[in-house]
């Protein structure tokens, strides 16, 4: 059940990434910063997406007992890069945000290695033996205090989404790892409070916490995208209209082939794909769950957990979003939105799961008859 268990997960990736791909293909075209190339964002999907097969290979041969010894490089690291989006000509500031920075070749979005430089620091947290996760101080102070050295840095950039999505995370596992559940329920009432605050002060969030409430009534304003999502779902049906045969994608629905590419799946493949889609995230979060019970140590535990929770968090806050069920927020669907950083990261993580599962496999026992012959061919002293 084990050994099937890391195929069907792999399975299942490959056919999200594969799906995302074909639907680049029909949506990327139509993007009004292809720079007159149609396949523009195609191409670089396809380098991002070798880049994170490398990297996915590299997370599959290491050992996950690196990432426990070297956590604080890897969140140094992190928080270097982060801080790097704020100087000029090196960070990019593209719709508002500063979040990511100018390789020349490709923009790189330092907040996609935070998300996992913060499970990292955590699961080594959690899994010290001097660590009282009960008490106030070790269970939420000081690791809650740690990763908020991130979350600020993200926030700055005008990334409440991330932020948010790194902030439940960790909550999480701190409650995974035995903190008292009283205070997490403090903690997160706190937390939505405050991220509810911040985005009050900012009024182009503001607008899209209000808007997906009534997106027609806002149709053309902050609920443009929310608006005409539904009306791609609603065209689509459930046969859906052809693969490249979608009309919203033609201008009508802003970043059909990033953070929209959900409702396009909806529009031209219909409800079946769309349900597969969500059938697919499932099956993730299964798998990663039988890996993360059946891990070596506390600490693998604690990483798989934050694996999965990153990657199913963002998946639900992209498909509730894209629904009209959550607030306009700018994320990824993982595996198939365009976001070379995104792609490569979540496809490093899936390599972790499976050095996880490789190394915590327990050795199978020899039948009773081997055990017997065994022990007569022993030589007697």
């Amino acid at each position: 059940m084990q050994r099937s268990n890391i195929y069907l997960l792999l399975i299942t990736v490959v056919g999200l990434v594969t799906l995302g791909v074909v639907m680049l293909f029909s949506t990327s075209a139509f993007a009004q910063d292809s720079h007159g190339d149609i396949y523009y964002f195609v191409k670089r999907q396809i380098m991002w997406l070798f880049i994170g097969m490398s990297a996915c290979i590299a997370g599959a041969l290491t050992d996950y007992h690196f990432w426990r010894k070297h956590w604080a490089v890897f969140f140094a690291t992190s928080a270097f890069l982060l801080a790097l989006c704020y100087v000029p000509h090196i960070g990019m500031r593209i719709n508002g945000s500063l979040r990511w920075l100018n390789l020349h070749f490709a923009a790189f979005q330092p907040s996609e290695v935070a998300k996992i430089a913060a499970v990292f620091f955590l699961a080594w947290w959690f899994s010290k033996e001097e660590t009282r996760p009960r008490t106030f101080l070790h269970g939420f102070v000081v690791p809650l205090g740690v990763v908020f050295i991130l979350v600020l840095l993200i926030a700055g950039e005008v990334d409440l989404g991330t932020s948010a999505l790194i902030g439940l995370t960790a909550i999480t596992i701190c409650f995974a790892g035995g903190a008292n559940g009283w205070i997490i329920g403090g903690v997160i009432i706190a937390g939505l409070a405050g991220l509810l605050g911040v985005a009050h002060l900012i009024p182009e969030r503001a607008a899209r916490m209000t808007s997906f409430l009534n997106p027609e009534g806002d149709k053309l304003g902050k609920g443009l995208q929310q608006w005409n999502a539904l009306i791609a779902f609603g065209s689509g049906g459930f046969e859906g209209l052809g693969l490249g045969e979608g009309r919203q994608k033609m201008l009508y629905l802003p970043y059909a082939h990033t953070d929209f590419i959900f409702p396009m799946i909806g529009e031209e493949l219909g409800l079946r794909f769309t349900w597969l889609v969500v059938f697919c995230f499932i099956m993730i979060i299964l798998c990663g769950g039988l890996i993360a019970a059946n891990a070596k140590d506390r600490f693998g535990k604690l990483l798989a957990l934050g694996i999965i929770l990153l990657i199913s968090l963002q998946a639900a806050v992209n498909i509730g979003m894209t629904t009209s069920l959550l607030p306009n927020k700018g994320m990824p669907l993982p595996f198939i939105s365009y976001g070379g950083s995104n792609l490569a990261v979540c496809l490093f993580m899936i390599g972790i799961l499976v050095n996880i599962h490789r190394i915590g496999i327990p050795i199978a026992p020899l039948p009773e008859r081997h055990v017997v012959l065994a022990a007569r061919s022993v030589p007697r002293i």
